[in-house]
């Protein structure tokens, strides 16, 4: 080891309790190698063994209990699967069942009716009697060395546990590094924020986090470590924001005068407050001469589009191009559809570039855009190729761009040698305010949270199968006013192992209860070829179909006005955000829309929760909160980016609070000391340090 190797970056080789053997295991299955990563990896959860308990005080709402009594009997019950030992245990005061369903010839011949037992477990109560499900028994004698406390219980393989390294075992190693650890535990936080928001030091915090003297100092651990966490995961976001600000120039965008005419004589409708608001926000960023970073988020119709659209106009009407880039082909001919007779009215050159986009055309696409004659390109993927180069590009717009990898966004910023393009990510899945600090910290945040006048709520129901022909009554009825339906199923083919309708089964009832020639059914999917999906989706925009039977590749962006009614078949197979997104779908023009579940009897109570929101509201980022509560960040997101899912202690589904608290302090700190070069500010500086050694995690985020 050299002297410039730090404590924390020893191996753990050279940990005392840990062999060659136990090392190995660590890194294979844990990905620990340093005792810095050991002293990171936290529990998961801590067994209250402060007490113990008597039978007669046991109730179904404790998470875990721990008895002393006696062994009074024990037999086996059942046959193959459900066989089961069942042994009586009591303390004086009452009895309980103790059950094993795994394990048993060894467990019985270990049994003893003589002595004392400590039985740890779940209790939990059937007809008035309690039972606990695979306690720990131990002999009494042998435990009355432990002593009573909080035990911290650790994420472990079952590999780990077969040779023996279990939470004990890791507790008992991790007690040894945190008594080597102690003269290299350093404060990373300044004194005023510590007094401010009375935070225990971080030898405290790390000491009970792993071996708490009771349930105080384990919450207090939690909040300090939670709170440093969420401190400098939001003191990188907002640097890259000031760097990206003081380091990349942008072009300014000034003159108005193709905008003032687009609102004055063309726009067919008056905006909503809430894009006048966002509007304003994007010329003021155009006005800085530094490049604009912002994303907009907007709830599905809200008219994210238009305020593209204008934005585009700001670019051009300053001697710039932009471009729009879609995920999907269908979102990006939808774009382009909509907005082309904008453009053309304005006298625009729009053009569009997709993977079906023939060589002869792309050809003529690629000398209108080196040369400036094209104003405005939308496209996919297919816009980022080399050959795709502009005389101007000023702004980019990326739609859904959490469908795009960084990158690929990257590439887009290289597409101006001279001066990076503005950037405008949008989105229409809100994002609750914690993950989009998180997640979206360095970007500039826009929210339309208003819907186009005219728009009616979307009616939500939850049906039950037995309601089908209910169902199948009020689509008829919807077909004959003129409107068309959506009906979405989660699967593509039939699977033996899950009971749910799926999408070839359906579209067959369907042509059932809805014969030809009196009706005409589509069919979408993710398995059929582009055309083919190009041709349904055409033909249900044509009104040549009624009903369109899909999957979700309906999901996001489709606009047809028309559509009415969306049916979602077994609905419990989706996200909360997902059902939403599907709603979205309908609700496009000015008739009453409606969105229908249908279920199965049997639902979780995560599943109840998802349904009853989306009846009671249509407010998707009402919706979003419930949703990151249920799922948490990981899941929402779909996304292993750098800010969210490093996250080693803090949940952004429950820590919100301190989430606002650190993001308000680290602002503070930097809008004071930008540098990090004042006394007060010498931990902060010291930590920021040894990240950037320890890992090359302040890169730049778009």
């Amino acid at each position: 080891m050299t002297e410039r190797t730090t404590f924390f970056d020893t191996p753990l080789l050279y940990l005392k309790g840990l062999g060659p053997q136990r090392t190995e295991l660590l890194n294979k299955e844990l990905n620990l190698f340093t005792y810095g990563d050991l002293i990171q990896y936290y529990p998961f959860r801590y067994d209250d063994r402060t007490r113990y308990y008597t039978i007669s005080e046991l109730m179904d709402s404790m998470p875990s209990a721990q008895v002393r009594g006696r062994l009074r009997d024990w037999y086996l019950e059942g046959e193959g699967p459900k066989k089961r030992l069942v042994a009586t245990f009591t303390d004086g005061t009452g009895s309980m069942s103790l059950v094993w369903f795994q394990g048993i010839t060894y467990i019985e011949k270990i049994l003893r009716r003589e002595g004392e037992y400590i039985a740890y477990g779940k209790p939990q109560s059937f007809n008035g009697q309690f039972s606990i499900v695979h306690p720990e028994l131990e002999n009494a004698n042998a435990a009355a060395e432990h002593e009573l406390g909080f035990f911290p219980v650790y994420n472990l393989t079952e590999k780990l546990r077969k040779r023996h390294l279990d939470s004990k075992v890791i507790g008992k190693i991790m007690r040894g590094l945190l008594e080597q650890s102690w003269p290299h535990i350093h404060e990373t936080l300044p004194d005023n924020l510590i007094q401010k928001y009375r935070l225990i030091s971080k030898r405290d915090a790390m000491w009970n986090i792993h071996l708490p003297q009771n349930q105080g100092w384990l919450k207090q651990a939690q909040r300090r470590l939670k709170f440093e966490e969420l401190f400098y995961n939001q003191l990188r976001l907002i640097k890259n924001k000031l760097i990206q600000k003081d380091e990349f120039p942008g072009q300014i965008f000034r003159d108005t005068s193709l905008v003032k005419h687009f609102y004055n004589e063309l726009l067919p409708f008056e905006l909503t407050g809430a894009q006048q608001r966002v509007i304003k926000e994007i010329f003021s960023d155009f006005l800085t001469g530094k490049q604009m970073n912002r994303l907009l988020q907007g709830d599905v119709g809200s008219g994210k589009t238009i305020v593209a659209f204008i934005s585009c106009l700001l670019a051009i009407g300053n001697g710039a191009q932009a471009c729009l880039m879609a995920p999907t082909e269908i979102l990006a001919d939808q774009h382009y559809n909509g907005l082309k007779p904008f453009a053309e009215a304005m006298g625009l050159n729009m053009g569009i570039l997709t993977g079906s986009t023939n060589k002869k055309r792309r050809t003529i696409l690629h000398e209108e855009l080196q040369s400036g004659k094209m104003h405005i390109l939308v496209g996919t993927h297919a816009l980022l190729e080399d050959a795709v180069q502009y005389k101007n590009l000023g702004l980019c717009i990326i739609d859904e761009q959490h469908r795009f990898g960084v990158a690929q966004r990257a590439k887009l910023w290289k597409k101006n040698e001279t001066v990076p393009p503005h950037i405008l990510v949008m989105t229409a899945t809100p994002i609750p305010r914690t993950l989009a600090m998180t997640l979206y910290g360095s970007l500039d945040v826009s929210v339309i949270d208003e819907l186009p006048k005219g728009r009616k709520p979307i009616k939500t129901v939850h049906k039950y199968d037995k309601h089908r022909s209910e169902v199948f009554g009020f689509m008829r009825q919807q077909i004959e006013l003129g409107r068309q339906v959506y009906v979405v199923y989660p699967l593509i083919e039939e699977s033996e192992k899950l009971d749910y309708k799926d999408l070839m089964d359906g579209f067959e009832s369907m042509q059932r209860a809805f014969p030809r020639p009196k009706y005409e059914i589509g069919i979408l999917h993710g398995k059929m070829l582009p055309y083919e999906k190009d041709d349904e989706m055409q033909r249900f925009i044509k009104h040549e179909t009624q009903i369109l039977v899909a999957t979700t590749v309906i999901e996001v962006g489709v606009n047809v006005p028309n559509a009415s009614v969306m049916v979602i078949e077994s609905a419990e197979r989706f996200g909360l955000s997902q059902l939403h997104q599907l709603r979205g779908r309908v609700g496009r023009g000015a008739e009453q829309s409606y969105c229908i579940m249908m279920t199965g009897y049997k639902l979780s109570s995560d599943t109840r929760t998802r349904l009853e929101t989306m009846v009671r509201t249509n407010n998707g980022f009402e919706i979003a909160d419930v949703d990151l509560q249920l799922r948490g960040p990981g899941d929402l997101t779909g996304t292993q980016q750098s800010g969210v899912m490093d996250l080693m202690i803090a949940d952004l589904a429950k820590d919100g609070a301190i989430l606002t608290a650190a993001r308000e302090s680290a602002q503070a700190i930097l809008a004071e000391d930008p540098e990090l070069v004042l006394p007060q500010h010498a931990p902060i500086r010291n930590h920021v340090d040894s990240i950037r050694k320890s890992e090359n995690n302040w890169g730049r985020i778009s």
